[in-house]
C-alpha cells in the first residue's frame, strides 16, 4: 500500500523540502560501497573477476565474454519483423532529436587578427551499458548508440549480462539491436563490474578502456559510475528509476495510476510518486493503484515498489508547493496532469524529462517520442542532464593570433604576469618582440 506524505499547512524551507522527499537512502549506501568493491576486483583481476561476478549474479559459467559475431548475425536474422520495423523507426526518430544536439563551430573574432575558434569534439572510445535483469532492454541500445553515433563517436562497445536461459548469451534482442546499429564490439558481463571493465580495460578479452561510460542500470550500476568518477567520463547515474506525477483535480485517476504502475514495473527499488492538492484525486488514484496492480504481470514486483519508501503520494496546498516540491524532488520523469500542463510547464525546471499531458505518458518517452530515456535519478536532475549527443562531445576553444593582435595586448599581459609573480609567463610574451 503506497504511503500518503501530508505537507499541508506547512512552511517548509528548501531545506525542509529536500528532507521530505521520499528516498530510497539506505538502499543506495549499500550499493555504493559493494559496487566499489566488485570494480576493484576487476581492475586488479580482469577477464577472472567478470567470470566470478557472472557466476554470482547471473549463474552463468564457461561463456564467451567478448560475443563472436556470427551471435550478432544470427540475432538480427531472427529478430520478429514487426520489432526490427519498431526498432528501426525508434532509431529514426531518436537520430533525428539528437542531431539537435550538437552545437555548430562559432568563430569569434575577438580582434583584428584575434580569433578563437569554439568546437565540440567527440571523445573516440565509449562503453555502452545495456541492463539485462530483470527485464530487456533493445530501447537502451538505441538510446546510447544514437547519439554516440550523431557525436561522431568511432568506436562504441557494448556490454549487457550473460542469460542463464540462453546458454550464457546476451539476450538476442539486445544481440540484434546491436547488430542493427552497426556495433560489433559487444561484451556479455553486467553490473558494476562491466563498468569497472570498460573503465580499466580487460586484456584477456581485448577490451581497452574508454573515454565514457553511459547507459542506465540499477542502483549498483548507478553507484559503479560514481567508483570511476575520474578515470573515465560518465553520463549522470541513471538508477533505478523513477516517476513523479504532478496532478490536478481535473487528472483522470486511471491514467495516473497506470503509469505510477508502469514506471514500478521496472525494479522493486523504483520509485513512484504523486503530487497533488487534491484530496479526492489522492484517494482514487489510490484506489485505481489497488486494482490495476493486481492485474498487471509483475504485480508482486510492482507492490514492493510502491510499498517503499521511496514511493508516496503527497498531498499539498497549492500548485507553488506542487512546483516547489517536484523541483526539490527534481524527478528522473515528471509527467503533467493538469489542466493548464502546457502553460504549468515552464515552472518545473529540475527534472530529467518533462512529459506534458494526458497523451504524454513516460512509456511514450521510453520507446517512440524520439527523446532519450537515460536519465538522471536521485535528485541528480537538479544539475545534471539526460543522456544526449552532448554526452559524448568535448568542448574545445582553438585560439589564433597574428603579431599585431599580440601586440595589442602585450602590455596587459606583461602587467598580470609580473601581478602574480610569474615573470616567464610575461617573458614569453617579450621574446616575440625581441630581435
Amino acid at each position: 500500500m503506497v504511503r500518503t506524505i501530508d505537507l499541508r499547512g506547512r512552511e517548509l524551507s528548501s531545506a525542509d523540502m529536500l528532507a521530505a522527499v521520499p528516498r530510497a537512502t539506505q538502499a543506495r549506501a549499500e550499493a555504493l560501497d559493494t559496487a566499489a568493491r566488485l570494480v576493484d576486483d576487476v581492475r586488479t583481476q580482469g577477464e577472472t573477476a567478470l567470470r566470478d561476478q557472472a557466476e554470482r549474479f547471473d549463474r552463468v559459467a564457461g561463456h564467451d565474454v567478448r560475443v563472436p559475431a556470427p551471435h550478432l548475425r544470427e540475432a538480427l536474422d531472427s529478430l520478429a519483423p514487426e520489432i526490427r520495423a519498431a526498432l528501426e523507426e525508434a532509431i529514426r526518430r531518436v537520430r533525428q532529436a539528437s542531431a539537435a544536439q550538437v552545437p555548430a563551430d562559432r568563430l569569434t573574432e575577438i580582434g583584428p587578427g584575434a580569433r578563437i575558434l569554439q568546437r565540440w569534439q567527440p571523445v573516440t572510445r565509449v562503453g555502452v551499458y545495456i541492463p539485462g535483469g530483470k527485464a530487456v532492454y533493445p530501447s537502451s541500445v538505441v538510446m546510447n548508440v544514437v547519439p554516440a553515433q550523431v557525436a561522431g563517436v568511432q568506436q562504441i562497445a557494448l556490454a549487457s549480462p550473460p542469460q542463464h536461459d540462453q546458454d550464457g548469451r546476451i539476450h538476442p534482442t539486445i544481440l540484434a539491436a546491436a547488430a542493427l546499429l552497426g556495433v560489433d564490439e559487444v561484451y556479455a558481463m553486467g553490473g558494476a563490474g562491466a563498468i569497472g571493465a570498460f573503465a580499466f580495460g580487460v586484456d584477456g578479452i581485448g577490451l581497452d578502456p574508454v573515454d565514457v561510460v553511459s547507459g542506465p542500470g540499477n542502483n549498483y550500476v548507478a553507484s559503479a559510475k560514481r567508483a570511476v568518477a575520474g578515470v573515465v567520463g560518465t553520463d549522470s547515474e541513471a538508477g533505478a528509476t523513477e516517476i513523479l506525477v504532478v496532478a490536478d483535480s481535473t487528472a483522470d485517476p486511471r491514467l495516473v495510476a497506470a503509469d505510477l504502475i508502469s514506471q514500478a514495473e521496472h525494479d522493486e527499488q523504483a520509485s513512484a510518486v504523486l503530487v497533488t492538492d487534491s484530496q479526492e484525486l489522492a484517494d482514487r488514484v489510490a484506489g485505481a493503484v489497488r486494482d490495476l496492480q493486481n492485474k498487471t504481470r509483475h504485480s508482486e514486483r510492482v507492490a514492493a515498489a510502491l510499498d517503499g519508501p521511496q514511493s508516496a503520494i503527497v498531498l499539498v496546498d497549492d500548485r507553488a508547493m506542487a512546483v516547489a516540491f517536484s523541483n526539490a524532488y527534481a524527478p528522473e520523469h515528471l509527467e503533467l496532469h493538469l489542466s493548464d500542463a502546457d502553460d504549468a510547464a515552464s515552472a518545473f525546471t529540475s527534472a530529467g524529462a518533462v512529459f506534458v499531458g494526458d497523451h504524454t505518458p513516460v512509456s511514450l518517452g521510453d520507446y517512440m517520442a524520439g527523446s532519450n530515456h537515460v536519465l538522471p535519478t536521485g535528485g541528480q536532475a537538479r544539475y545534471a542532464p539526460g543522456l544526449g549527443a552532448y554526452t559524448f562531445l568535448r568542448p574545445q576553444q582553438v585560439v589564433s593570433y597574428d603579431r599585431e593582435a599580440l601586440a595589442e595586448v602585450r602590455r596587459g599581459v606583461v602587467a598580470l604576469a609580473q601581478s602574480e609573480v610569474l615573470p616567464a609567463h610575461g617573458e614569453a610574451i617579450e621574446a616575440r618582440f625581441t630581435e
